[in-house]
C-alpha cells in the first residue's frame, strides 16, 4: 500500500506542469470549486496516509510527546517534505495549492505531524530555495529533502513576539572567523531534532528593520546551545525550544541574500508560512468536524439520534459553513502565491479565517459530544488544544487583521490616487 501511495505521488508531480490552471485563477471560480484530477490524486493519497499512518498514533503521541521520527521520513518518501523545492534539487516540484491541500490532509490525521511538516516546508526550505546561492543549496537544501534532515526557523525573541523588527540578537562581523552571534531565539518548532536553522539578527541597530540579516546556521555547532523542551497546551509530539547563541561563529557564506535583507526574506517567508498553517487549521477543524459527525450519528437521546435535533444542526451547519470558506480562502491564496501575483493579504485571510474556524470547530465538537468531549478516550480534547496554537504561530489572529488592513487601505489609497 505504502509503495502504492508513493507511485501515486511521483505521477502526480509528473503531471503537475499540465493542471497549472487550478492555480491560474485570481478569481473564485469554477477551477478552484472542482480540483483537477491530479490534485484530488494528491488529496486522497495523502488522506489514505493520514488514515493509515498517523490517526491511530496520535493520541499515543500526544500523551508521550514523541517525535515521530518514523513518520516524518515517510513524509519524505512521499515527497511531502519537500513539496514546492523544485525537482532539480531533488523536490516534488509542486504548486501552492498541492501544498495547501497535503498540509490540510497531513494535519487532519496529526496536527503535530503537521507543524512539524509545515515548519520545514515553509520556513526552512521556503527562504533558503528562493534566496540561497547554488552552494547554499547543494548544502542546505538538497540534502532536507528526504525526511532524515530537517530544518527549524528562528525569528521570535522571548521579548520580541511581534514585533519582528526588533530582533535583539546581534551578529558582529569577524575578519577571521566570519560573523559572532550572540542572542537568544524563542519558539523555535523542530528546535532539538533540526540539523540546520535560518535565523535572523541584527547587523546594525541604527538601520532598525533595515539593520537585520538572515543567517543559515548548521546544528549542532560550537557556541549554539538549545533550552529546555516546552511543555505546551497541544502539538505535543513536536519540539519547541529556546535557541540560544553564545558567540557562535557562522562562517561569511552563510549570509542569506545580502546584509540587510533580513527583515524582507522573514516577512516573504511568514506571507507562504500562512498558507501552509492555515492547511493546517482546515486540517483540525475537518477532524474535528468529523469527530462531532461521527459521535452525533451514534449518539441517542431523548429517543432521537443526536443529528435529528435542531440545536445539533445549527451547530454542525456553522461548523461547515466556516470550514468551507476557510478553504476557499486558503486555495485563493495558493492559487495567487503559484500565479506569481501580490498574495500577502489573502494569505493573512486564509490564515485568520482556518485558524479561528478550527478553534470554532474544536469547541462546537465538545459541546455535542458533551462530557465524552473532554476526556482523552475521544479525540476532540486533543483537537481544541491543538487549534488554538494556529491563531497565534506565524502572526496572531490580530497581526493578521494588521496585515489585511494595512493592504487593504493602500488598495484603496492606490485607485484614489
Amino acid at each position: 500500500m505504502f509503495i502504492r501511495s508513493n507511485h501515486l505521488i511521483k505521477t502526480f508531480v509528473r503531471r503537475a506542469n499540465v493542471v497549472q490552471q487550478c492555480a491560474m485563477s485570481t478569481n473564485i471560480g469554477s477551477s478552484l470549486f472542482t480540483l483537477p484530477e491530479s490534485h484530488e490524486m494528491l488529496r486522497k493519497t495523502c488522506r489514505d496516509f493520514a488514515d493509515r499512518e498517523l490517526k491511530p498514533i496520535a493520541a499515543q503521541l500526544d500523551k508521550t510527546h514523541q517525535y515521530p521520527a518514523d513518520i516524518v521520513k515517510k513524509l519524505g518518501d512521499l515527497g511531502l517534505m519537500c513539496v514546492e523545492v523544485d525537482e532539480e534539487l531533488g523536490g516534488s516540484g509542486l504548486d501552492s495549492l498541492a501544498y495547501a491541500i497535503a498540509m490540510e490532509e497531513i494535519s487532519r490525521g496529526c496536527a503535530s505531524c503537521g507543524v512539524i511538516m509545515s515548519a520545514h516546508n515553509s520556513l526552512y526550505l521556503g527562504p533558503i530555495a528562493k534566496y540561497g546561492n547554488q552552494k547554499q543549496l547543494e548544502q542546505f537544501v538538497e540534502p532536507f529533502v528526504n525526511g532524515e534532515r530537517v530544518g527549524c526557523f528562528a525569528l521570535s525573541e522571548p521579548g520580541n513576539g511581534s514585533d519582528a523588527g526588533a530582533a535583539s540578537t546581534t551578529v558582529k562581523e569577524d575578519s577571521k572567523s566570519g560573523y559572532i552571534m550572540n542572542g537568544t531565539k524563542a519558539w523555535i518548532t523542530n528546535g532539538y531534532e533540526s540539523e540546520a536553522a535560518v535565523v535572523f539578527a541584527t547587523t546594525d541597530k541604527s538601520l532598525k528593520h533595515k539593520g537585520i540579516s538572515a543567517f543559515i546556521v548548521k546544528k549542532p555547532t560550537e557556541g549554539l546551545s538549545l533550552g529546555k523542551k516546552e511543555d505546551k497546551l497541544g502539538i505535543k509530539a513536536s519540539s519547541t525550544c529556546n535557541l540560544i547563541f553564545d558567540d557562535c561563529v557562522i562562517p561569511k557564506e552563510n549570509l542569506l541574500g545580502n546584509k540587510g535583507d533580513g527583515f524582507k526574506i522573514a516577512m516573504t517567508t511568514l506571507d507562504s508560512g500562512r498558507i501552509g498553517i492555515a492547511g493546517q487549521a482546515l486540517g483540525i477543524a475537518q477532524a474535528s468536524l468529523d469527530c462531532a459527525v461521527d459521535y452525533a450519528q451514534k449518539r441517542q437521546v431523548f429517543g432521537k439520534q443526536l443529528t435529528q435535533l435542531q440545536a445539533i444542526q445549527m451547530k454542525l451547519a456553522d461548523m461547515e459553513m466556516r470550514l468551507q470558506s476557510a478553504r476557499l480562502l486558503t486555495w485563493k491564496a495558493a492559487a495567487l502565491k503559484t500565479q506569481g501575483e501580490s498574495f500577502t493579504k489573502f494569505a493573512a485571510m486564509a490564515k485568520l479565517a482556518a485558524s479561528e474556524c478550527a478553534t470554532f470547530n474544536a469547541h462546537q465538537a465538545i459541546q455535542i459530544l458533551g462530557g465524552m468531549g473532554y476526556v482523552s478516550d475521544m479525540p476532540a480534547e486533543r483537537h481544541y488544544r491543538d487549534a488554538r496554537i494556529t491563531e497565534i504561530y506565524e502572526g496572531t489572529s490580530e497581526i493578521q487583521r494588521l496585515v489585511i488592513a494595512g493592504n487593504l487601505i493602500k488598495e484603496y489609497s492606490a485607485t484614489t490616487a
